[in-house]
């Protein structure tokens, strides 16, 4: 397997491309009951300290990237998504999510978003210097287009699906890649350097206006809110918000800790915990990020062909088993190649969610039946 390389032509390795489905066409019924009975299993895992599910994730490129602005597609792509995903053996049932790029933050400080062709919308550095961001009063999020629309989305794909489908907050980012948006890079890091204590004080006033504005999506969604979101394998029975941290890659892990740690901590202490992802080789900070409080979920990539730069399993085997800490981990690849990759992940103590993309519903099966049975 040692000649299997990350294909750098794909736009999305971890994408499944459908074709949109029309609320009225899909059964909405069915796929509730459907959620239900996956989320009792969830809950028997999540209030155990060990185990293993398997969840195949069916993630639409599209709806992460251009055509995240037409409400009425992304959601009839998903609900395709869906309906699709209920013919794949699993454990954990996917979910609803209203995506719309991963800039809430810098609008709260002024920035638009900039549309280029298909790709997802991006927003640009707004300050040159940290002390300009400190300077700068936020608007609340949801006083923003950005946020508007998002919860605009919110309320269409809760009416359009009668309320019955789980759905999870928009795309979370870390008060730490949050406040990267906001100032210009180099600037940024220097500062980690020179003054740890300002950028500390910025990443917690980030921390409250993202808190706010991640409990008036909750409040609108309610019952059918799943944890962690996004780029997790979520259910209304797991707990703790997941965020993107991809920025803390850049940081030692001591400096990273230091940093953003505080932070971390105050954003799970709102949701029940929290969950943490960075894309890449994050393993040499798995020590550290264990042991902040509140921490229910880490996520890696652990296959070449999720990742160009995927993790090693030892690391999180060595610091996760036995903690209660589960570890959602994305394999992209073939049966054979997911299967060696877990047998190196597992170990007593482990508490795993094996997140698969297999092509066929046949080959998901299989690879189902294979890891269940070798954990009994």
């Amino acid at each position: 397997m040692n000649s299997i390389k990350f294909d750098t032509g794909s736009a999305d390795s971890q994408g499944t491309r459908v074709q949109a489905l029309s609320p009225a066409a899909f059964d909405a019924e069915k796929y509730a009951d459907y959620a239900a009975a996956l989320d009792e299993k969830c809950a028997r895992f999540w209030d155990s300290d060990g185990g293993i599910l398997v969840h195949r994730r069916f993630r639409v490129p599209e709806v992460f990237a251009g055509k995240c602005g037409d409400m009425e597609l992304s959601l009839g792509l998903q609900l395709s998504a869906l309906q699709s995903s209920m013919d794949y053996a699993m454990d954990i049932p996917n979910f609803l999510e209203p995506w719309y790029g991963i800039g809430a933050v810098p609008a709260a400080y002024g920035a638009g978003y900039v549309w280029n062709g298909d790709l997802a919308p991006a927003t640009m550095p707004l300050f040159k210097t940290l002390e300009e961001a400190l300077a700068a009063e936020p608007k609340e999020i949801e006083e923003t287009p950005v946020g508007r629309r998002i919860l605009e989305m919110i309320e269409f794909f809760l009416e359009k699906t009668g309320g019955k489908i789980p759905l999870s907050l928009s795309d979370v980012q870390s008060p730490l890649d949050s406040t990267v948006a906001l100032i210009e890079t180099s600037e940024f890091y220097m500062a980690c350097l020179e003054d740890p204590g300002s950028v500390k004080e910025l990443l917690e006033r980030i921390t409250d206006i993202t808190v706010r504005f991640c409990k008036k999506q909750a409040a609108m969604i309610g019952k059918q809110l799943v944890f962690p979101g996004h780029g997790f394998s979520s259910s209304r029975s797991f707990s703790g918000t997941g965020f993107s941290d991809d920025n803390s890659i850049m940081l030692s892990p001591e400096t990273h800790r230091e940093i953003c740690g505080d932070s971390m901590v105050r954003f799970g202490q709102a949701f029940g915990g929290f969950a943490f992802h960075c894309c890449g080789n994050w393993s040499k900070k798995t020590e550290t990020v264990k042991f902040l409080d509140g921490l229910k979920t880490v996520d890696g990539a652990f296959t070449i062909r999720t990742d160009p730069s995927p993790n090693p399993a030892a690391p999180f085997r060595d610091s996760f088993a036995g903690s209660g800490i589960c570890v959602n981990a994305r394999m992209v690849g073939s049966c054979e190649e997911v299967l060696e990759k877990l047998g190196e992940l597992q170990g007593p103590g482990m508490k795993l969610i094996a997140v698969t993309y297999c092509e066929s519903s046949g080959e998901q099966k299989k690879i189902h039946e294979v890891i269940h049975e070798s954990t009994r």
